[in-house]
Order: structure tokens, then sequence, then C-alpha cells
């Protein structure tokens, strides 16, 4: 035993003990003080150390009062040296509490049979596994066993850290590529078996194993990234759990097992002693969340469904079976109420007892889920439905913990736990069940769901689904599971590099991810994954494969499940092409689906009223020997007068504009779109949109349909949301009030989204009153019924809406609209003819090119709507807007003026008001414009500039048109901009900068800029014009495609005309 420099020699042998009865009588010799009386006296070196000891002690308290020291000679508040305080008392106090629980642990795991004896009287839950149940063995041998190749595992971990760990971890980030493993100790300490249980009977082919581990070590890990001259590490660890270990299949051939498979039933627990910058996780509040996030890369790797396969022998048969089996089955729990919760809000100091803001999360393995919060409510009823996939049978349980809402912590109100076993045998378990750790009881159904491969089930589950009421989701009809193989060929990487391909599987609203696979276009990932399906006949799966930067996609595939119906027990094991890929780029994957059938005697379909088996009234006797008479049966019913006054709103979401861009990859470097979807809340109903991915302008185009009432006060609530893995991120929200829907019957509008800074919605909502009398339908069907037709007229984000006639099908409207045309050879004039509360009677689309070659720019005809049920009388005419200031006609926001007018049937031919306007002067004006008929470019392209001085307002004014035959000096086209400096100043405020265009030689900008300076000074400068492109998203060089130099002097600044210039390099100025 090694000794401190402060301690006296140690005795001699003969006065240590050979073999002591008991550990804890008699003090270890190494403490055993020198006999005073001997005369020896303390050794120089001894005292030496202990002045060393002295002056380090003084040398720390010293170092404690530099910050106070540097706070004030910086002039700092003393508010930051308190506040350094407390973080440091933090974190001595969690780093204590870390050492003293792995001190206790291994003292526990050092002598476990004598603590174990001393501690009878503990709890329950204090015992080891062997004592807690008698099914449980003490493999002691087994520890012997791990003790002996502990010291082996330990070199072969250093030989898998420094060979393929730091590789793979340099690989995945250039800011990574000097990271090392210093230092790899497993320790001395091995991981011990508390006890192991064996499963017998569940299936011949297979043994189950449960090993309750405890791992409490004094492992040593460090690493250092020496650019960043960073050193982190790992210092000792407990780990406790219970891990299942499955021999399958048994074979007749050595080794007699063909794999074995090992997973966490539940999630273990995790509990690190960090060393170097890592101490900074010690602190309270990052020590929790670094142990979770740890816990949660070790629960996706080794707790379920997730599980480590080590194959045995060869070309072992079902590997993909045996690493991602099919679950067991599904368990429905229903989360109905609890009663007689102890309350724990308290008011006024604990002198007034509240009640309690009850809560429950439901969790089976690493499924969680968390019910809406009861305020104020001592009994509250949840009504909530969940399902969760069941893997292993017996071992997985299901637990519900109670807690109470609070603004800082939430309390405890208690848990209940049950084996999944109890539901498997019943079938459907309906009871209360008390709550341990607190008082009261949970009302709970749990229905256990079996995994069929017969699609004629399908039907009959959808119509029992079909009338059960169930939030948040809808009842799944069925599961598919979907593995995950490999792929062949993707497509490279810009520079022909090697992508770090990655997959995206998404359900509608549902998406989960696999994992990146780094430098290869043929990945392997062997990954399954899980999906709850509503209606497998009409939903889809959409797989996207991409780079792991998430911006680049190298493949995509669109599979409807309702191929699976038809496909031999509904499963597809091939593989499948995939579209916008290379040509041989394929994905292998396994695909398996399962009908849910809740087979049980206590649960019918229902009938249909009037068949055979149906309940009547009538075949219940009456009471015999009653003194009463039964009064008269009623022959009609008595509704209030609300009875029959619902309407129905029609909820058209359409699109919307400018949403912002939420999605972020490479921690935030680069910024991406957002995936939009759409929350619609009215009268205690809630819609969900479908995922538009990656769009920040989206269009839905779904209609819902909900039952209202005329109560004042209701609004529809909207929210947009961002469709994330984890948490969608909030998009926006907007309400439009129900009083104004139902009083006008009609509202199209853009609605602005409240609580961001940019974004707009567009819905379209109808009251549809129901009207009771079969005339009505009738009439609808022969399509004889008189409407209330109206028109809305669109020009891109313009539009007007006409008057409404009522009562008539031959509708004269004499109205007339203008709009603002900015390209009239690309726009069109958008028609529709609706009915009050009938919607679209028909449609029409006129493309404005049709005006450019119509005589005096101008249609007045019939035009027959797309219906084909009718016609509509028009008149479209263009008219220019000649800018009175500078003579940039050609370059001003707008380019024409369109003026429409319109009836309907022959009655009357409206007579618009007229724009009088000159064809051959808009056609020689966008032919200005737009004709690239011009002088041909140079070597590296052109620039097309407009410069004008704009003198009323003090302003040097120049608007970027854009590019065209830009040189391409890579594989790819470039992705240009164009950067502008008002010479001789070099510095920020004299520098502008068009937005940047992807991959084109030919860009469009029509971007304005101004410079506010005096005419003269103007004429004194010199405009620097340079197009360039990003050479690299890490780099900040910029690729000079060409650039031109304007001397101001010599440029007619009183008439703005647009010119094309052309680019030069470095050494020239460029020419017009």
């Amino acid at each position: 035993m090694e000794r401190s420099p402060g301690e006296g020699p140690s005795p001699s042998p003969m006065d240590q003990p050979s073999a002591p009865s008991d550990p804890t009588d008699q003090p270890p010799a190494a403490h055993a003080k020198p006999d005073p009386g001997s005369g020896g006296q303390p050794a120089g070196p001894g005292a030496a150390g202990e002045a060393l000891a002295v002056l380090t002690s003084f040398g720390r308290r010293l170092l404690v009062l530099i910050p106070v020291y540097l706070a004030g000679a910086v002039g700092l508040s003393v508010g930051f040296v308190l506040f350094g305080l407390a973080l440091y008392l933090g974190w001595r106090r969690v780093r204590d509490e870390k050492e003293r629980s792995l001190r206790a642990a291994r003292q526990l795991l050092d002598d476990e049979e004598q603590l174990t004896a001393k501690t009878l009287y503990m709890s329950h839950r204090e015992l080891p596994a062997w004592v807690s149940f008698p099914d449980v063995e003490k493999a002691e041998w087994l520890n012997k066993i791990v003790a002996q190749v502990w010291p082996f595992l330990g070199q072969y971990m250093e030989k898998l850290l420094a060979e393929t760990v730091a590789p793979a971890v340099r690989g995945s980030n250039p800011h990574l590529q000097t990271f090392t493993f210093t230092r790899v100790e497993l320790g001395e300490k091995p991981l011990r078996i508390i006890g192991v249980k064996v499963h017998p009977g569940q299936r011949k082919e297979q043994i189950l194993l449960d090993l309750n581990i405890s791992y409490v070590g004094d492992v040593q890990i460090d690493v250092e990234v020496k650019k960043y001259f960073c050193k982190a590490g790992v210092k000792g660890m407990q780990l406790h759990g219970v891990l299942r270990v499955i021999l399958e299949p048994l074979i007749g051939d050595l080794p007699f097992v063909g794999a074995v498979s090992m997973f966490f039933i539940r999630r273990p627990t995790l509990d690190i002693n960090w060393t170097g910058m890592t101490n900074l996780l010690d602190i309270p509040g990052l020590s929790s969340l670094s142990d979770t996030m740890i816990m949660d890369s070790i629960a996706a790797f080794l707790v379920l469904p997730n599980r480590l396969l080590v194959p045995l022998v060869p070309d072992l048969q079902d590997v993909a079976q045996l690493r991602s089996p099919l679950p067991r089955g599904i368990i429905r729990i229903h989360l109905l109420a609890a009663r007689g919760l102890s309350s724990k809000d308290k008011y006024v100091k604990g002198l007034i007892e509240g009640k309690s803001d009850p809560y429950a999360l439901v969790r089976l393995g690493t499924q969680t889920f968390c019910s809406r919060v009861i305020d104020e409510e001592l009994n509250p009823q949840w009504g909530e439905t969940y399902e969760v996939m069941v893997h292993e049978v017996p071992g997985q349980e299901i637990e519900v913990e109670v807690f109470d809402k609070d603004p800082d912590k939430d309390d405890f109100l208690g848990r209940m736990k049950l084996d999944v076993g109890k539901v498997l045998q019943a079938s459907v378990l309906d009871d209360w069940f008390p709550l341990q750790g607190g008082q009261g009881q949970v009302h709970l159904r749990l229905e256990w769901l079996s995994l069929l491969s017969d699609a004629e089930k399908l039907e009959q589950v959808l119509q029992w689904n079909w009338g059960v009421s169930s939030r948040p989701d809808p009842p799944s009809a069925a599961i598919l599971v979907v593995y995950l193989d490999r792929a062949q060929d993707l497509p490279l990487k810009k520079g022909n590099k090697e992508p770090n391909p990655m997959v995206q599987l998404s359900i509608q609203d549902v998406t989960q991810e696999s994992k990146a696979v780094y430098s290869t276009n043929c990945p392997v990932w062997e990954e399954a994954f899980r999906f709850f399906l509503q209606d497998p006949q009409s939903q889809e799966l959409d797989v996207q494969v991409k780079d792991d930067s998430r911006a680049l996609t190298l493949g995509a595939l669109t599979l409807p499940l309702a191929r699976l119906l038809t496909a031999p027990e509904l499963i597809l094991d091939q593989w499948f092409q995939l579209s916008s890929s290379g040509p041989n780029s394929r994905l292998y994957m396994k695909l398996v689906m399962r009908i849910l059938y809740l087979d049980s005697s206590e649960i019918c379909f229902p009938t249909v009223p009037g068949c055979p088996g149906a309940w009547d009234v009538d075949s219940e006797n009456p009471q015999r020997g009653s003194s009463v008479d039964a009064p008269p049966r009623p022959c009609h019913t008595t509704p209030d007068s609300q009875f029959g006054t619902e309407h129905v709103l029609r909820i058209h979401v359409l699109e919307a504009q400018d949403l912002i861009a939420k999605d972020r990859f490479l921690g935030g470097l680069v910024k991406g779109k957002s995936d939009p979807y759409v929350k619609l809340k009215l009268a205690g109903r809630s819609f969900r949109s479908h995922v538009v991915r990656e769009d920040l302008n989206p269009r839905w185009n779904e209609v819902f349909e909900v039952i209202v009432t005329s109560v004042p006060g209701q609004e529809l609530e909207v929210e947009v949301f961002d469709k994330d893995l984890d948490k969608d991120d909030f998009l926006g929200r907007c309400k439009v009030r129900l009083t104004t829907v139902l009083n006008s019957g009609f509202l199209d509008e853009w609605l602005t989204l409240e609580d961001v800074p940019s974004g707009r919605l567009h819905l379209r909502l109808e009251r549809l009153t129901p009207r009771p009398t079969a005339a009505e339908l009738e009439e609808l069907r022969k399509g004889t019924k008189h409407l209330s037709p109206y028109a809305t007229l669109t020009v891109g984000d313009s539009s007007h809406k006409t008057k409404t006639i009522s009562q008539t099908s031959a509708p004269v409207w004499d109205e007339s609209a203008s709009f603002l045309i900015r390209k009239p050879h690309t726009e069109s004039l958008e028609l529709q003819v609706r009915g009050e509360g009938t919607g679209v009677l028909g449609s029409l689309s006129l493309p404005l090119s049709e005006l450019l070659v119509a005589d005096q720019l101008c249609l007045d005809r019939w035009f027959t709507l797309s219906s084909g049920q009718g016609q509509v009388l028009l008149r479209a005419q263009l008219g220019i807007l000649v800018s009175q200031h500078s003579g940039v006609e050609a370059h001003s926001h707008s380019y024409s003026h369109s003026s429409s007018s319109l009836s309907e049937e022959p009655e009357l031919s409206g007579g618009p008001p007229h724009i009088t306007s000159s064809a051959p002067e808009l056609r020689q004006r966008l032919t200005h414009v737009d004709s690239p008929l011009e002088a041909p470019a140079g070597p590296l392209g052109q620039v097309k500039l407009t410069l004008w001085y704009y003198s009323e307002e003090r302003k040097l004014v120049s608007i970027v048109h854009g590019c065209r035959s830009l040189r391409q000096n890579g594989r790819d086209p470039p992705d240009p901009y164009v950067s502008l400096l008002l010479l001789p100043d070099k510095n920020r405020g004299t520098k502008r900068r068009t937005s940047q265009k992807k991959r084109t030689l030919s860009p469009e900008f029509n971007e304005r800029f101004e410079w506010e300076l005096p005419l003269d000074e103007a004429q004194r400068r010199k405009l620097d014009v340079s197009v360039k492109s990003n050479s690299s998203f890490m780099s900040r060089e910029r690729e000079l495609l060409g650039k031109v130099q304007l001397d101001l002097a010599e440029t007619d600044l009183s008439q703005g005309v647009a010119r094309w210039y052309d680019l030069m390099d470095n050494k020239d100025k460029g020419s017009s």
C-alpha cells in the first residue's frame, strides 16, 4: 500500500493481523500511529511534505480572492462575483454528491453479503435482486469470469476507440481533425452481475435471460482536440439496469446458438463524473441535462425497441427479423380519470389549502405520452387515448405517473405500474389502480390489439374505428414496420465528392430519420422504423434520401401503402428505384404491415339499426306486479328551440406566403426553410393540414368542415407550425371572428400572422345553411336550382369581388376592376364565378399575353367557363404607365395597367371605362425591356444596369436588372450576385449588394439601390460593379466572374436608360 509523504514508517508485518474476523473491529495497519516512546523523530521528507501542504492550502485560498480583485479592477459589480461564487458552490455540491454516491456503491459491491445482512431491515428497493425475488439467482461464478476478463476487455476498448471511433469523429467534422483519445483505462472495478433470471417456456427456439447489472467503476477516458487546446474526459461512472440477453435461433450444430441479442428493457440509470472542460457539465441544471442526453444516445442504441445483434454463425437467415423483430402486440391505453388525489397547492404561505392541477405521464419503455393539465381538480377527467408497441412479454411495464403542475417544480402525486403480460392475458382490462407513493386511484382501460396479416379484417377495423371517439389522435387501424437495409449508386456531391447519406421516412406529418453513413454512395443502414396507420388504403410512405446537411436531396420515393394490402402476407421485400436521382440509384427495404385487431368477447362491432340483433325497446318486458301504471309512451320528441339551427362552416386552407425559416443545419451554420402545416381549432374540434416540405410559400388547398352554432363570441383559431423531429416550431397565428362569416356567408382574405416577423395565410370561409326540404336536394342534383352568383377576378396578389346577384342563373354585374401588371407576357387574369353557399360554378384563366397580340391591346367577347355550363362576357384591356420624372418608364415596378369589365348572358354587354393605349408603344417598350436581341455579349458576359440622379430627393439611383452569358468555370453553374461600390470610398456606407441566385448563368435581380449625395459629388464618383459567386460554403472567398467600372462624370444621369455592359477582368473597366 502506498504511503503519503506525511505518514510515518509503516509497522512491521508482525504487527498486522493475519486474518481479522471483522474488518470493522480493527483499523487497517496503514493507519496505525507510531509509538511516541520509541524515540523516533519525524523524517525530513515528512516535515517538508507538511510544509508544502500548508503552502498549497494557502495558495488555494489566495486564488479565491483573484476574481474579487479582477472585478474591482475592471469596475464590475459585486453581483458578478456573487454569481460566480454561487455557480462554484453548486458545482462543488453536485461533485460531492456524485463522489459520495460512487463511494457508497463501491462499498456495497466490495462486500455485498455483509452489508445485505446488516441492512435487511431497510426498504425493499435497497436489497439486491437475488434477495428481493426468489426466482432471481445469484451468479457469483459469472462475476469471477468477468473480473478475469476485465483487463483484456480494457485492451480491446482502447484499440476500438483509437482505431475505429477516433477516425470516425475526425471525419465527421473538419474542426475535429485533431481529435484523439489520450487515455483509456477501464480501471480495476469490473462490471458486476447482481442477479440472473431465466424465463422458461417462452419459445423452444430461444433462451431468454435477464441480467441485473451494476457497474460502479473507476474508468478514466481522456480526449483532446489539439487544434483548440481542448481537453475533456470521464473519471468514474455508475450504470445500473436490467439487460435482457436472447440466444436465438438454437441450431443443431456448433456453437448451438445462431446469434445473441442484447438490450435494456427499461432505460438504465447513469451517473458520470466529468473532468477537464466537461467539468462544466456538473453545474446544476447542466448535470441532469448532460446525463439525459447521454442516456438518449444509449437508448437509441440499446433500449427497446433498439437492440444489439451479434451473429455467431455465417450466412444467418432472417437477420433483419432478429435485429428488428415485429412487436408482440399493441396496447391501446385509455387514460380516463383519477380520483382522490392529494392537494398540493397552498396559498398565503400554507394557511389556505387549495387543490391540484393534475396531469399524467404514461410510459412504456422509451414511449412517453403526457396528458393535458386539468386545473383545480382532485378528481380529473382526461378521456385521452394512447397507443404503444409492446416488444417483450414478460418484462415491459406500463407506468403512469401523476403530477401537480406548478410554475417552478411539479409535485409528485403518485405512480402505478402494471406488467403487460396481464393485459395480454385479459385482452381488455378496465379497472381503478391505486397510486403508490401518494393517495388516490387512476382509471385505465387497456386493450390488447393483435397483429394480423389478413387484409380482409381491415374494413371491419376501419368501420369500428369510425365510431370510436379518440383524442388527441384518431385510433390506428394498422402498423407499418420499415426495415431500411441499404442503397446503391447514389449520386455524388458537387466536386465528385462522396455523400454522407441519411434517409427521412414520412407518413403524413410523422417523420423519422436514419443515421448518417459517411463518405459513401452505397450506404448500409440496417435500421428499423415503425409507424401507426389510420387508413392504409389512402396513406403513402414518402422516402427522401439526403446528404447529412439536409440541403442536398440524393433521391426520393413515394410508395402508396395500398400496394402492401395486395402483397403476400402484407410484406414487400425488394429493391425500389429512386426518382430525382442517378439512373442506377435504388434502395433496398423490407416493409411489413399488420392489421390491429381487438379480439375480445366484450367488444362487438356496432350493428345497423333495424337489422336482426339490434336493440329493441319493445322487446323489454315491463316490471310485473307494479302498482303504478306506466306513463304513456310519447309519439314525438320535444327538442329545444335551437334544434336544427346549426350551420356548417367550410374552411378552405389555400396557401401562405413569406413564412419565416426555422430549419437550421450544421449546428445553425446553414439556414434552411420550413416544413409548414396548419392547425385549426373551432367549436371544440381540431383539424390539421398536411405538411409541405421545405417551402416558405406553401400551398395546401385543403377543405375542412365543422358544425357551428350562432353562439356569439366564437373564434376560429389558426396556427402555423414548422414540422420537426422533436418539437414543432411556431410560425404564427391568427383568429377570425365567427360572427363575421355567419353574417356575410362568405369570407376570402389574406390574414397576417401574429407574433412573428412575417407571414400571411390565405383562407376562404363559407357558411352553409342546411335546408329541411327534399326539393332543395333534388334541385341541386338536377342543377336547376336558382343560384346567387358573384365573381372574383385575380391577377397576382390582387383580387376583386363583384356584388352578388340573387336568385338567377343569368347575372348581370356591370362592374370594372383595375390591376397593376408587372410582366404582361407571363401573368394571367383568373376569374371564378361562385354561388352563394354552393361553391365554384365555373372559372376562366386568361393569359395577358393574348392581349399583347390583340388589336388595341383589348379583348371584348364571350368566354366559355371551364365547367362547360355557361359563358361570361368580358372586356380586358392593357394600358401604359409613363413616368413623368426621369423617363425611366420601362423600369418602374408596374409596366402596364389592366382594366377589365364583365357581365354574363346576352342581356347586357358591359361598357367599362376605357384607358386609351397605344399597342405599338407597349410592344416596343416590352421589347426594350425583355428582348435579348441586342449586341452580343463579351467573353465574360454582360450586366444590365439603369443609372439616374433623382434631383427631388438628391439621390443617385441604380437598378440592377440582371446578367446574361456569364462564364462557367467549374462543373456546375455559379451562384451569382452583384456587388456595387461607389469609389473612391470602399467602406460599408457606399457598398450595396443584390441577393444571390442559385446555379444560373443568366440571373434576374431587378433590385434598386440608392445613395444620398449631391449631384456634383456624384459626378466625381465612379461606380464599381462586380459580379461574383461563392466559391464554397465554408470559405469566405468569392469568385470574381467579371466587373465593370462606370465613370459617372461621363454618364448621362438625367435620362435613366437601361444598358448592357460587358464584363471584364480586374485589369479592364468594361464597355457598354
